[in-house]
Order: C-alpha cells, then structure tokens, then sequence
C-alpha cells in the first residue's frame, strides 16, 4: 500500500485549490482505485469531490444540468431523461452492473481512462501508461480496438457508454480551474492520440468538472442508444451507437451519430450526418451514409471487421428510428 492523504472538499473552489497543490479528484473510485490497486495511477493525495453538485436541474429554456457527482444510477432513473433523453438512459443502463452505476459519478463517468488490457498490464509497453515505451496492442491483442483517428503511438479505444450519448445530444461540460470557469462541447473535450496519447483531455492542472448541461430536446426527434457486445452484462462495446433523429415528410430534417467502441474518444460521426442531412430517410440512405464514415478507417488485422460491422448498426439504428 502507498500512503496518500485525503481530504473530503467542501466545495468546488476548495476542491480546485488542493488539486492546485498536487491532489488528485476522486469521485465514486470506481476507475482511480482500481488503477491505484494495479499501481497505474500513483497519487499521493486525494480530494473526494464525490459530494460536490449533485442532483438534476430544469431550467425554464428547456435545458437540463446534471451535477458532476450526480451518481449514473440517479440519471438514468429520472423522469426527464427518460422522456426527453432516452439515449441517456439507456446508454448509461448498458454501461455497467447495477452496483458501479450506483457509485460511478457523471464527472468520472466523462473522465474515466481506457480498458486495453496493455495499458493495465505494467509489464507491457503502453504510451498511455509510460509516454514513449510504445504500443504493444499493435502488434498484440487488439481485437477490441480503435478503427478511427488511431496513430502509430496508441489505438485504444474510450470505455464509456454515458459519453457516446452525450456527444450525440450535444451536450457541454461545465469546467472550473485556477483560472475561473469555462465550458466546453463534450465532444471537444477529448483528443486523438496523435504522438501524447497520455494527454487525453482538454483540460488544463487542477480543472474540476462540475456539471453537464444538456440543450432542450429536439421537438419530433426520437433517440436511442444500441451497443453490440461479445456478451449482454458488464462488457465494453465492441461498436455502439447513440442515435438522435427527425423525420419530417419522409426526409432527415435532424440527425446526430455518435459511436462507441471505434476510437479513442467518443466518436461524432461528421460524415455520416452530412450524408443524412436532407436526404431521403430510406434504408439505403442509411446504408451509404454510415459507410461514408468509415472511409478513413485505418484498421488492424484483427479489429477489421469493425469497419463493416459498425455501418451496419448505424443503418439499422437509423431504420428502426425512422420507422
């Protein structure tokens, strides 16, 4: 066991004042003390912000506030999200057992690091873990991997359901640091891995996320979340899709696609809504569109098949949608 010290913050600006001094936030643990255990992550303080902006707001122009320790069970049970957010809820329902649901916090959820197994496995050489030592997943293991946006130096893939949902609703992170506050798209919030794949996120030393605002519901667009697995409890995605969609006189007036299980961030698929946008909401409409996105694929031997196996859950999405 390595010794830290731990302190439980009364608010966010005590929180971002000891993570200024070089402590580390710790939300439900379900991520950090897991990699505690495995000595991947070392630190030698924590700041327990898991009591810090919890609960669900409503504001008068439609829009919702999620508190960053708002526990996933919690947003996933409430009315709201469920009517308005179905997308929500069901990808936080598919993204872990019951038990981590009650715990995980919205803010870990959106900060939570890869499950390649090289990067758990401190004998491997991983340049998440250790920038520099290189990726052993390339020439290894990597069915499970990234497709899209990969590079030389990492192709592992984000873990989260919770995020797919939220980069296709739109949604944006609420940041305070050292330097005040700002906001952020959660689609912008993370990186490719370029040459740092340890550098994973925008945000800068001691930046405290505090909440996630989703905009109003489409009026007329229906939602849904589908993620293809190699079992039905407790695995990551191989591909998964979050799915915003309206149909207005047989055409797609409104369209928002983002992926799971395909890169190393949760993915908005650009191509795809471009395609889509205007078009006839018809099943080859679908088919061409989402095969449209994966023209950029660069992928491995044994992760190939991702790049036909994901079009084909985005057309199949978009069917049932529109039907």
């Amino acid at each position: 066991m390595r010794e830290f010290t731990y302190t439980k913050a009364a608010d966010a600006a005590e929180a971002v004042r000891l993570a200024a001094a070089g402590a580390r936030y710790l939300g439900g643990g379900t991520n950090l003390v897991d990699l505690m255990r495995e000595e991947i992550e070392r630190p030698t303080a924590l700041v327990d912000v898991s009591g810090l902006a919890q609960g669900i707001t409503e504001h008068p122009d439609g829009s919702v506030e999620i508190g960053a320790a708002t526990r996933n069970t919690a947003v996933a049970a409430h009315p709201r999200i469920r009517r308005d957010y179905p997308v929500l809820a069901r990808a936080i329902v598919s993204g872990a057992s019951g038990q981590i649901r009650n715990a995980a916090t919205v803010g870990g959820n959106l900060l939570q690091r890869t499950r390649c197994p090289y990067f758990y496995d401190v004998a491997a050489r991983c340049n998440k873990r250790e920038p520099g030592s290189g990726c052993d997943a390339r020439q290894g293991f990597h069915r499970t991997h990234a497709v899209l946006a990969t590079s030389a130096h990492c192709i592992a893939t984000h873990p989260s359901d919770m995020c797919v949902a939220l980069v296709a609703l739109d949604a944006q992170v609420h940041i305070l640091g050292p330097a005040g506050a700002r906001v952020v798209a959660v689609a912008d919030l993370y990186r490719d891995p370029g040459e740092t794949p340890h550098l994973e996120t925008v945000l800068g030393p001691a930046e405290l996320i505090t909440a996630v605002r989703l905009p109003r519901a489409v009026d007329g667009a229906v939602s849904t979340y589908r993620k293809v697995r190699d079992r039905t409890s407790y695995a990551f995605a191989l591909v998964s899709v979050a799915a915003v969609l309206r149909v207005v006189d047989a055409t797609v007036a409104d369209v928002r696609i983002a992926l799971g299980g395909v890169a190393s961030r949760p993915w908005r698929a650009r191509v795809a809504e471009r395609e889509l946008l205007g078009a006839p909401a018809e099943p080859d409409t679908f088919k061409r569109a989402a095969e449209a996105e994966f023209r950029s694929a660069r992928p491995l031997p044994d992760n190939a098949f991702k790049v036909s196996l994901a079009p084909r859950v985005v057309a199949d999405v978009l069917k049932g949608l529109s039907g």
